[in-house]
């Protein structure tokens, strides 16, 4: 969907290869973004100027429990290497989204509600500054640089080049889905909503909802009988299927995108869609467009929201309206969700239509953030639509 070509596209294998392309942006005047996975839906990983391919930053170590990654590296590759070593970072299902840009903006995933945001596991972050210093950042050295990286989004204060993160045994889990068509929707939305971000640490259940029916889907780090016990409610149907690493139930769940042509909106909710908004919005669902709910609350909420940049710490669902570029409804499904909505955004997730985009992405951290991007990059190399 992004047509934008750039003049020079520079593919990065060594953190001096990064320093040389911002060098030759400041000389030039050109723009300079990096690109890790590409997946910006507000096309920030591309620009007319000059691109920063990172994927020859493609290292992975691990040495007790941390994992030294390369910020080319893409999901699927962390992953298998991962479960060869049994260690396990939380994170998102898509195989070729990229582990810088995931974890900038925070990081959720099927073991977050257990382990929290991507960028919670973060110890280290090596970055490069728009005048060519390369600083490594952790909670001892240039902390407000790293209180910023955990959560802020990515390309805002410098070009990440490795990150380190504190990893966790691979769990076993239990993969969780159910199919439905003729079911009712408001129903199904109103019964999850109340559940799901409640649902045991162990356990994460998500939501999709279209005209065609509904998909449940999900984790649980729990055996087949007790997660079959706590989804009792959501009848027989459910399928489990138990014994898999967490990297084979990654797996499981990557199937190739199929509509590549999409436009999403998204927001946050602190508490439940009143039954009146949810008849609304199942009510204009028609072919193409879907509902989509990703179960918060957990440990993403016991960090406070000043902790780190993602100020998103008292949700208990996401939702994301989806449907074929051009179609009206995403906007005006977006503004019936949001009289009920907390107003805050995913990073992770730009929304180009936003209006009061600096307190929905950062909340009552953007004045702090703004105080961390005069310090490392007052000059605003690093800039773009909806940057700090």
């Amino acid at each position: 969907m992004i047509t934008v070509e750039p003049r020079l596209v520079m593919v990065c294998r060594s953190v001096s290869d990064v320093v040389e392309g911002l060098r030759q942006g400041a000389a030039s005047g050109e723009r300079v973004v990096p690109r890790g996975g590409g997946h910006c839906f507000a096309g920030r990983s591309s620009t007319d100027g000059i691109v920063l391919d990172l994927s020859g930053l493609d290292e992975i170590s691990v040495r007790d429990g941390v994992v030294t990654v390369g910020a080319g590296v893409l999901l699927g590759t962390l992953y298998a290497e991962l479960h060869r070593h049994r260690r396990a970072v939380p994170g998102g299902c898509g195989p070729g989204v990229g582990i810088a840009g995931l974890t900038l903006g925070g990081g959720i995933g099927l073991l977050g509600r257990k382990y929290g945001l991507t960028c919670d596991r973060l110890v280290g972050v090596q970055v490069v500054l728009a005048d060519g210093r390369v600083v490594e950042c952790s909670e001892s050295s240039e902390p407000e640089l790293f209180w910023a990286l955990r959560g802020a989004g990515g390309g805002q204060f410098g070009v990440v080049t490795s990150l380190r993160f504190a990893s966790v045994p691979e769990p076993v889990m239990t993969r969780i889905e159910a199919r439905w068509a003729g079911i009712d929707l408001a129903e199904l939305v109103s019964a999850w909503q109340e559940w799901a971000p409640d649902a045991p640490d162990e356990v994460t259940v998500n939501l999709s909802v279209g005209a065609g029916g509904a998909r449940l889907f999900g984790a649980s780090m729990l055996g087949v009988a007790a997660t079959r016990e706590l989804l009792s409610a959501f009848g027989s149907s459910v399928e489990l299927r138990g014994g898999l690493a967490y990297a084979e139930l990654k797996s499981s769940f990557a199937d190739p995108l199929e509509r590549p042509a999409l436009r999403m909106r998204s927001e946050f909710f602190t508490s439940s869609l009143r039954a009146g908004t949810v008849a609304s919005l199942v009510g204009e669902l028609s072919a193409g467009r879907e509902l989509s709910f990703t179960a918060m609350g957990g440990t993403y909420n016991r960090v406070a929201a000043e902790a780190t940049a993602f100020a998103h710490r008292s949700s208990r669902f996401l939702l994301e309206y989806v449907s074929d570029v051009g179609d009206p409804w995403i906007d005006a499904a977006w503004a019936t969700g949001h009289v009920d909505g907390s107003g805050g955004v995913y990073p992770n997730f730009p929304d180009p239509a936003l209006q009061d985009w600096a307190s929905a992405y950062h909340g009552d951290n953007y004045a702090r953030l703004q105080a961390v991007k005069r310090a490392y990059d007052p000059h605003r190399f690093f800039a773009f639509p909806q940057g700090i």
